[in-house]
């Protein structure tokens, strides 16, 4: 099987526009493997929290830290995804958390405009080669709550962030002019499609008031000699074991294992 690689223009589009779409970019067959396994992994169900947006809707989330050797890992560390990260980030990537979004039906909550980075810089990494990689396991379209991102806002570099609700967001004085000035995309993905954005890019979700799931996989990468100056999992400054891109379809242990490093809701709590 021929997989997607990434051209120059992948990478000029994302150092232009600050993320990149590859379609396709994990078959169907992989990717119903990977969503089957997460409906029935009681491991990733008991170790998820909800975190509520301001109108007190839930999005439900599992993050673990440390890539194994299961249907998850393989994905993380398969050679397509580590080469085309490495590519964005113009180095060796190394696996910082991985996370498993559950926005269910009529329930699942927003997401407030934010960059990532507004999180990880107070996580102690003082530059931001930090970089999110989201395969979509389900639809994701504008009737579900998909991502929405400010085409360009990466440009802006790390903003302040304060609390909204459960989460973190951008003041909204900040948000009436931003907006203004940047082109609001739509980020509809089908399942196996791959958005790779950078850490500063503006993003947000609406909350899932359709009949349908959007269930995506996020995987974060961090450049392996970017080293957070407080105490962090050495698996964000540990380059990847990489795997073959065949292993997905061949990973010998379905679920997560409890030595994955799991995050609870008191500690992302604490890091806000």
């Amino acid at each position: 099987m021929t997989y997607k690689l990434f051209k120059k223009e992948d990478i000029d589009r994302y150092n232009l526009d600050g993320y990149v779409v590859k379609k396709g970019f994990f078959t169907k067959e992989e990717t119903n493997k990977v969503y089957e396994t997460a409906l029935s992994d009681d491991l990733l169900r008991k170790k998820a929290y909800d975190l509520n947006d301001k109108e007190g809707l839930k999005t439900r989330l599992t993050l673990w830290y440390q890539p194994g050797d299961d249907i998850y890992g393989m994905i993380t560390r398969s050679q397509r995804m580590v080469t085309g990260v490495a590519a964005l980030l113009c180095g060796t990537p190394a696996h910082f958390h991985t996370k498993l979004m559950q926005k269910e039906p009529k329930v699942g909550g927003a997401w407030e405009w934010h960059q990532d980075y507004g999180y990880w810089y107070k996580d102690g990494f003082l530059f931001p080669d930090m970089i999110s990689v989201m395969i979509a396991l389900s639809p994701a379209n504008k009737e579900n709550g998909c991502l929405q991102v400010l085409k360009g806002s990466h440009k802006l570099q790390r903003v302040e962030h304060g609390s909204a609700g459960e989460q973190v967001g951008i003041s909204q004085e900040l948000i009436d002019v931003v907006t203004k000035k940047f082109e609001l995309v739509y980020v509809e993905l089908e399942p196996g499609d791959t958005l790779f954005f950078h850490c500063n890019l503006w993003h947000r979700s609406n909350a899932n008031l359709s009949d349908s799931s959007r269930w995506s996989l996020i995987s974060v990468y961090n450049l392996a000699q970017n080293k957070p100056y407080k105490e962090m999992h050495e698996s964000c400054i540990t380059p990847i074991k990489i795997v073959s891109d065949n292993a997905v379809l061949h990973a010998h242990t379905m679920g997560l294992n409890e030595n994955a490093g799991f995050l609870s809701k008191e500690s992302d709590k604490s890091l806000k």
